[in-house]
């Protein structure tokens, strides 16, 4: 059979490989012995699935496919963050990162090729989108991550950030699969709690996760809490408007209880005065959060400059005085264009 007619063996669910067994004469509890190989031992081939016998793995051979990513360059900073780049099996690449504190290691993962959104500062969206990543795409990027982790920092990831290349709720059902995934008892077992996904802001998503009530974390690229100034950044913002972000932030709040975190751009002579500060608070107000002051990584044409350190003192100390948890987080991996916004498969 050739090989691009045969399914994708990731995209059944354990039932579904029960089912395949029962079909072809065997027993259903081989689905579950599959499905243990492909998820929690990450299972490259089937030639690996040794409590199988040598019939039954041609079997599978002859049906299915595990479309697994590759690291294709692994680069190391000077700070120890790593890099990789992830060829997929259409042989398009994407970009993950992990991010090694004394404490902890952090996986940033993509959940697209390209992205489907406009930011002007972000190397990532002048790709356009390609298409979105599958479920087990995203879930083997964090598999790379944790050996890595092991290997390198003698310790098992710890945190997991989809802040890599695409816009998570452009990808919901999948990001969302990805993440059942990760932190089922069949997977890798992960707490959602240690999981952060970052959105541009999509209103209906936003709604919509709240619904479904789900256990990870809410962080919202938000750059600028005044209309014009975020358009003029962040063109999408035209369609999901600031208003409509917070009444989605609000009704996030009141469904999950959780608090959001605001990630934050200060750039010079863009939103470096005190009205965008004063603007800034009134947004943090509407729903309990906090802030990340994010230093900016420079995408080679200078348009966008980072402000001056007076600004961001400006922004702490008018923050705290509010009352409002500011964090000021320098960039790690930038010699490698590891980070954030610099995701842009430049190898």
């Amino acid at each position: 059979m050739d090989t691009i007619k045969k399914k994708d063996i990731r995209a059944l669910t354990r039932e579904q490989l029960r089912d395949f067994f029962v079909n072809n004469e065997d027993k259903a509890f081989r689905g579950n012995q599959v499905y243990e190989w492909l998820w929690q031992k990450s299972a490259h081939s089937f030639n690996v699935m040794t409590n199988l016998s040598k019939e039954t793995r041609d079997m599978l051979e002859a049906n299915f496919v595990i479309n697994h990513i590759k690291v294709d360059v692994m680069q190391r900073s000077t700070d120890g963050t790593i890099k990789n780049a992830v060829r997929l099996h259409d042989d398009l690449v994407v970009e993950s990162v992990l991010i090694p504190t004394k404490t902890r290691t952090t996986a940033c993962v993509s959940s697209q090729v390209g992205c489907s959104l406009d930011c002007r500062f972000c190397a990532t969206s002048r790709l356009k989108r390609m298409r979105n990543l599958n479920p087990d795409e995203i879930y083997d990027q964090v598999v790379a991550i944790d050996n890595e982790s092991r290997l390198y920092f003698n310790r098992p990831l710890s945190n997991i950030v989809f802040m890599g290349m695409g816009e998570p709720l452009m990808n919901y059902t999948n990001v969302l699969k990805a993440i059942d995934k990760i932190t089922s008892s069949e997977g890798l077992g992960m707490s959602p709690k240690r999981i952060t996904v970052s959105t541009s802001g999509v209103p209906k998503m936003i709604r919509k996760m709240a619904d479904e009530g789900v256990k990870f974390n809410l962080a919202v690229s938000l750059h600028s809490a005044i209309d014009d100034i975020r358009t003029s950044i962040m063109p999408f913002n035209a369609t999901f408007t600031l208003a409509d972000l917070r009444e989605a932030l609000q009704y996030w709040y009141g469904k999950t209880k959780s608090r959001i975190t605001y990630e934050y751009i200060v750039w010079n002579g863009i939103n470096d005065t005190q009205k965008d500060v004063d603007a800034l608070v009134q947004f943090c107000k509407f729903a309990p959060s906090k802030v990340n002051l994010i230093e900016y990584n420079p995408i080679d044409d200078g348009e966008f400059q980072q402000a001056n350190d007076k600004a961001i003192d400006m922004y702490v100390n008018t923050l705290k005085r509010n009352n409002i948890v500011v964090t000021v987080r320098r960039s790690r991996g930038k010699d490698i264009d590891a980070a954030c916004g610099q995701l842009a498969n430049k190898q």
